[in-house]
């Protein structure tokens, strides 16, 4: 089987300009291939879709409720948020409910992403707090003040934390540990590579919510903390936050880094995960929005909401249309 295939292409003139090669996946919660293009099977690094079944050991040792963590505390673990205000707050919240301060966070510091979407001028300062990955690492944090883990070196590998994490993680895409092939992310925090159709798995589970036997009240956590607040996972004007809106409750998205989204129907009980292999942002969004076409989840009122993400037309600086993005794949196996 081809590993990877034209997902998107973009067109000038008429002309063909660009391929977009990826692969995608889409599952049920037993991990059974529905439908696919390429290979369902290659293999990818997660990045930040990872983000909600990284929170799982915090979540089923009663973490939340120990510490008093709310629903919108839940979301931001799951975030790759934009550093809006409302984002530093229910960071610097979870950070109080632990003890600990902004200077404990190992994500590093970057410029926030609401300046680069245009939601508000740069800031006077920035620090760890704004971080798109700073909701993760305070619940990596409280995850091991919970336990009476050292926080030093929370996000070493052998720490107890990660290797808590990696045994999670296998359980939910039903891989074993050592099947996990690690690196490092961009905000330090070690990452996962794995198939395809495993992640999807991870999010058609997660989607499940507590009819999952092994996870139940914890996906059901995580999943409701997601639908219910995706403006605090995502951010304004964010596409995560655009596609859990429009699915009303039932789809739960998470993009990562490079091109990667994973993407969940609680209602079906289906998830699917995508891979463009260049890593572009505007293909993995167009690539998802042409999954949801092709496998009917979407409604007249969905497909219009979720327009803007297709990028269909291709405009000059002047606002000229001078090409054209055109899905590339029909899904093969979908019944």
């Amino acid at each position: 089987m081809t590993n990877l295939v034209p997902l998107i292409e973009a067109y000038r003139g008429g002309t063909l300009e660009n391929q977009h090669f990826g692969a995608l996946a889409v599952v049920d919660t037993q991990g059974k291939v529905l439908a696919h293009a390429g290979n369902p099977q290659w293999v990818s690094f997660t990045r930040s879709t990872l983000k909600a079944l990284q929170a799982l050991p915090f979540v089923q040792a009663g973490g939340p409720r120990r510490l008093g963590f709310t629903r919108e505390n839940v979301a931001m673990m799951c975030a790759s948020h934009s550093g809006e205000p409302m984002h530093v707050a229910q960071v610097q919240d979870m950070l109080d409910k632990s003890g600990l301060t902004y200077k404990r966070l190992q994500c590093g510091c970057h410029v926030p992403y609401f300046v680069e979407a245009g939601v508000a001028p740069m800031p006077a300062t920035y620090d760890e707090r704004h971080h798109n990955c700073s909701g993760k690492h305070a619940g990596f944090l409280a995850c091991c003040v919970q336990q009476g883990w050292p926080v030093d070196t929370y996000l070493a590998p052998g720490h107890p934390l990660q290797q808590a994490i990696r045994r999670d993680v296998a359980r939910a895409v039903g891989l074993a540990p050592e099947q996990l092939q690690a690196g490092i992310d961009g905000c330090s925090a070690p990452n996962y590579a794995m198939p395809l159709a495993h992640l999807a798995r991870g999010y058609a589970r997660l989607a499940s919510g507590a009819a999952d036997p092994e996870f139940g009240e914890c996906f059901a956590q995580l999943g409701d903390a997601m639908t219910a607040h995706p403006d605090l996972v995502s951010g304004t004007g964010r596409a995560d936050q655009a596609f859990m809106r429009a699915g009303r409750g039932d789809w739960v998205a998470k993009a990562g880094a490079d091109g990667v989204q994973a993407f969940a129907s609680r209602r079906r009980g289906q998830a699917f995960a995508v891979k463009i292999s260049d890593g572009s942002k505007v293909a993995v969004l167009a690539a998802t929005v042409a999954v949801l076409d092709q496998l009917g989840w979407l409604d007249a009122r969905q497909r219009e909401e979720l327009r803007p993400w297709r990028a269909e037309a291709i405009p000059n600086i002047r606002g000229t249309q001078v090409g054209e993005r055109k899905p590339a794949f029909t899904l093969q196996g979908k019944a």
